[in-house]
């Protein structure tokens, strides 16, 4: 799966650049260069991943491979966006990573002032945020703003720009809970939260990106839909009573409403009250023990975070 992966990489330096790549050839040219100078500058380690490109985006990638700092590595097939960003970030060993997009649309001068940041208050997270960004798709913007609400339904969510791929994460603890994001597009929404329902210090910036002039966006309506998927897959993990309690309350709720009435003219018990109401006993069992399994997950990841610390 990993092509052209050195291990000599410099332990001194503070921060890795993870970039992920998919059919990006026509933008390489452009902008590669312009990144590798900026990291060679700076003493930081770049990882750039391609996942399973058609075009030359691997062989071009290739070119810039140093052996030590700047290292290459490939997906045999598309894995998806989340797969790339875990392939190049299970490999860092610097305090702390950022992952910027492989179209060339992320200033560049934005890393330094998200690592400032980081280092001055000591956050976990640093979130490139797009609040100022220019005039977007409607529908697009109509999509991020349908995955913020559910988000918030689910959990407090303190950020503005959930879905940016433009994030400074402490490295040890995006490496702890990379496993627990998916492989595709709703990585970025996913681990953020992992962040936030953890407690750990997220805070935002405001970027401006440059738009995309070469190159197609993998980004569509699918990807709104498997996101909010995933969303809701990560608050179940983490809050499973926060998903189910209310299912359950609310087919009790309406079990009791529809049945009294039946009892008071002496009909009996409703048989569609009834129903209602196991059913929402069975949300409320449901959710005990999917509280008991996400706890016992939760202490693995917790125990798995202590021996990797020990490690360091």
């Amino acid at each position: 799966m990993q092509v052209e992966a050195q291990n000599n990489t410099d332990n001194s330096a503070l921060l890795t650049i993870v970039v992920p790549f998919y059919n990006e050839a026509e933008n390489i040219p452009e902008f590669l260069p312009l990144l590798v100078n900026y990291c060679q500058e700076r003493n930081w380690n770049l990882f750039l991943v391609d996942d399973g490109s058609s075009d030359s985006t691997l062989a071009l990638l290739k070119q810039f491979a140093d052996g030590e700092a700047v290292q290459v590595f490939g997906h045999g097939r598309n894995m998806g966006y989340g797969a790339a960003i875990k392939t190049g970030i299970a490999q860092v060993q610097t305090p702390y990573v950022v992952t910027i997009d492989g179209d060339g649309q992320h200033k560049l001068e934005d890393i330094d002032v998200l690592l400032e940041i980081a280092q001055n208050a000591d956050a976990d997270m640093v979130i490139g945020s797009r609040v100022a960004q220019r005039q977007e798709d409607k529908l697009r913007k109509t999509g991020k703003s349908l995955i913020k609400t559910f988000a918030r339904m689910l959990m407090p969510l303190p950020v503005q720009d959930l879905n940016s791929g433009f994030k400074l994460y402490r490295s040890g603890l995006v490496q702890n809970y990379a496993s627990l994001a998916p492989d595709g597009m709703a990585f970025s929404d996913t681990i953020t939260l992992c962040f936030i329902h953890n407690g750990h210090k997220v805070m935002e910036h405001p970027i401006h990106t440059n738009p995309r002039t070469k190159g197609k966006s993998t980004i569509n309506l699918f990807t709104a839909f498997d996101t909010i998927l995933q969303i809701l897959n990560i608050s179940v993990l983490f809050n499973p009573l926060k998903v189910f309690l209310p299912a359950s309350l609310f087919f009790i709720v309406i079990g009791f409403l529809w049945g009294i009435p039946f009892v008071i003219m002496g009909r009996g018990v409703s048989v569609g009250a009834m129903l209602s109401i196991l059913a929402g006993l069975i949300f409320f069992a449901i959710g005990l023990i999917a509280h008991q399994l996400s706890a016992l997950r939760m202490q693995l990841l917790n125990q798995n975070r202590a021996n990797m610390h020990k490690d360091r």
